[in-house]
């Protein structure tokens, strides 16, 4: 009954999207989650010799127990919790040898920050210092691919860390990393290609940038080392994707080129990067506040009534190809795209 008043809720809210009214981020985050909670199984990345809870069902849990702490909603907070040990109880693999698989520790340190489980902290941890079990001659983990995603998985992994313990290494790692891809990857327009083999601005691989920059932002002091070409490169970026953003309030798979399809995670993420910037102070208010608001808007009239977020791409390698891009499918309710509105609500919380 609770959850078929919340979808009502959502759809009403929904339905005045596009007006003055602006969606309430307590009620449409809590639909977002409790769609989460509703799935009964798990989403698994498998990739050769990687296995782990899915780093895109990682983001989303990470989002919503935020949010849940935000609203001090502890029943929702034991049922994240709950659900993180399945995958311990249901022999959920993790490989702990990738990126993407020792981003799922994000999930037990949030859930320590909210809930104080010690047990959680050492599980979340143990992923946070195993990323760096091994560096290379540049100082940075091994796990670093030049895959601009990195920016969001190893730096909000690191944050995640730092913030639940204060230990200045997480902070300094995360920075480190970030500050590296800003000098080697970032194009001159303010926006990174997919790849050294993949000239293409696309979407959602800048959101993991813009969102992993405004998570080390959001964090690091004036007086830190890598501070100045952070939030350089973040205004630079920010600059870039304001002016690309439609009239709609939404951005597209292909940042630059008008031929290509608005796209919802992307959006998210970019709006996300906004209200932080915003909030702390990184970001001109008047244009980068009525960016975000806009796309909010946007965003929840492609929300349906059970909280899924329509019109999402599916994960996306890297290719020469601009065709490859444009002919990428597009799904619903994907946690590529439930996990950045859930941060979106929570920041939008914290805005207030």
């Amino acid at each position: 009954m609770i959850r078929c008043l919340r979808a009502a809720a959502l759809l009403l809210l929904a339905a005045c999207a596009g007006g003055a009214s602006s969606p309430s981020p307590a009620a449409v985050g809590d639909a977002v989650a409790d769609d989460l909670l509703s799935r009964q199984d798990f989403m698994l990345y498998r990739v050769g010799e990687v296995e782990a809870l899915h780093y895109a069902e990682a983001a989303a849990i990470y989002g919503a127990a935020r949010l849940a702490g935000k609203t001090g909603d502890m029943a929702r907070l034991d049922a994240l919790t709950a659900r993180w040990r399945r995958t311990k109880d249901e022999n959920v693999p993790n490989t702990e040898n990738h990126v993407d698989a020792n981003l799922v520790g994000i999930v037990p340190l949030e859930l320590f920050i909210q809930t104080g489980d010690p047990a959680l902290l050492a599980e979340g941890l143990r992923l946070a210092d195993g990323q760096w079990a091994a560096t290379g001659e540049d100082g940075l983990t091994v796990q670093a691919r030049w895959w601009i995603d990195d920016v969001w998985m190893i730096g909000a992994l690191q944050v995640a860390a730092f913030r639940a313990t204060g230990e200045k290494k997480y902070l300094d790692r995360a920075a480190r990393t970030a500050a590296a891809y800003v000098d080697k990857l970032q194009q001159p327009n303010g926006l990174f290609h997919h790849g050294p083999e993949a000239p293409f601005f696309w979407g959602r691989g800048n959101g993991w940038v813009a969102a992993g920059l405004a998570e080390v932002l959001s964090e690091l002091p004036e007086d830190h080392a890598d501070y100045d070409a952070l939030a350089g490169g973040y205004r630079r970026m920010t600059a870039a994707l304001l002016a690309h953003q439609g009239d709609s309030g939404m951005w597209r798979q292909l940042i630059d080129d008008p031929a290509s399809w608005e796209e919802s995670s992307a959006t998210a993420m970019f709006a996300y990067a906004f209200a932080v910037g915003v909030r702390r102070g990184l970001l001109e208010k008047g244009p980068y506040r009525q960016a975000y608001r806009k796309a909010w808007r946007a965003l929840n009239a492609r929300l349906d009534g059970e909280g899924r977020l329509a019109g999402v791409v599916v994960g996306t390698g890297q290719s020469k190809e601009a065709s490859y891009y444009f002919d990428r499918p597009v799904v619903d309710g994907d946690f590529h795209g439930q996990a950045p509105m859930l941060w979106l609500a929570a920041e939008l919380l914290e805005a207030k």
